[in-house]
């Protein structure tokens, strides 16, 4: 798979933003989104009724699109382990509070497949809209459907992930006695992918697996490795992520002991906090360093944010 285009709106400065990736530094406590003028992508009417999952959704998508010089994409697949948060928020309170019948706008867009459907309404697009929702692997399975996808023809495709922070997680956060330090946030990213390289392809994703109840780390990264007929000496950069939970755990250390003293090691989890999907940003900043430095031609990214679950996603340089 190919990746012509990739757009991403953060709490970091992302968004049209060539090189990024040598300018960010981990989150500090009190960061927020940066929104970019909505406007410019969304018409005023549908921008009052869109939720902030739905504004940088729609935006990034478009923006994609606009980098690729595509009209229409053969697919939208997308990717979000908790879906639209706030108008599920909204809705339960309408629920509790409004007697007789209630606004159905809410209801309408609580569901997690309104992210695709609105990027489809957005853009004219009559096409195959899929929603994958797998908790910390939503992304991963998203991809993995692109891939399924383009080996039956389509092409073009919009794949990318969203995930929105409302404050009621933090309230859960210390519920699940989560460390203090950890950035709960929100973000979108989203890409165009082909099955063809061609003068705007950025990099290729050469391999994706999704392991759930997953035993032994270690040992299936390097069975993932060996499936790609590569050691760990051979991945320029590793891009992993891990909860508080995990940090400084023997089981991290054992799945980055053994890469070579010149691979690059970064926990995307510091530079991006922590959403459900938050992998989909990993993989952005692994295209911006490979755009960005000759010497990166292999990135692993090593999705171990809920540590039953791990994905793993390998991307090459067209050089590699």
């Amino acid at each position: 798979m190919y990746i012509t285009a990739a757009s991403t709106i953060s709490h970091q400065p992302t968004f049209k933003n060539a090189g990024f990736s040598k300018l960010i530094e981990p989150l500090k406590q009190d960061s927020e989104l940066i929104s970019p003028n909505f406007k410019d992508y969304i018409d005023a009417g549908l921008l009052r009724r869109m939720s902030k999952i739905l504004r940088i959704s729609v935006t990034a998508a478009k923006d994609c699109l606009q980098q690729a010089e595509i009209d229409q994409p053969g697919a939208i697949i997308v990717g979000t382990g908790l879906g639209c948060l706030q108008d599920t928020e909204k809705f339960l309170h309408n629920f509790l509070t409004i007697e007789g019948l209630l606004p159905p706008t809410s209801f309408i867009q609580s569901t997690h497949n309104t992210i695709a459907g609105q990027i489809s309404l957005s853009i004219g697009n009559h096409g195959y809209n899929m929603t994958h929702t797998q908790n910390t692997l939503s992304f991963e399975h998203a991809l993995i459907d692109t891939g399924l996808l383009l080996g039956e023809g389509n092409d073009n495709i919009i794949v990318g992930a969203a995930d929105e922070y409302i404050e009621i997680l933090s309230t859960i956060g210390e519920h699940l006695k989560l460390k203090p330090q950890i950035n709960l946030t929100s973000g979108a990213s989203f890409f165009i992918v082909s099955k063809e390289q061609s003068g705007k392809s950025i990099a290729k994703i050469k391999d994706i697996e999704t392991i759930g109840l997953v035993q032994n780390i270690d040992e299936a990264v390097s069975n993932f490795l060996v499936n790609n007929d590569l050691k760990k000496s051979a991945i320029d950069l590793v891009l992993y992520s891990k909860s508080g939970d995990l940090k400084g755990s023997e089981q991290d250390s054992d799945v980055l002991k053994d890469f070579d003293a010149d691979s690059e090691l970064v926990n995307y989890t510091e530079l991006i906090g922590i959403y459900p999907s938050n992998s989909s940003f990993a993989l952005h900043y692994a295209l911006d360093r490979i755009q960005t430095e000759n010497s990166i031609k292999k990135v692993l990214i090593i999705n171990g944010l809920n540590k039953i679950n791990l994905g793993l996603t390998l991307i090459e340089s067209l050089e590699a």
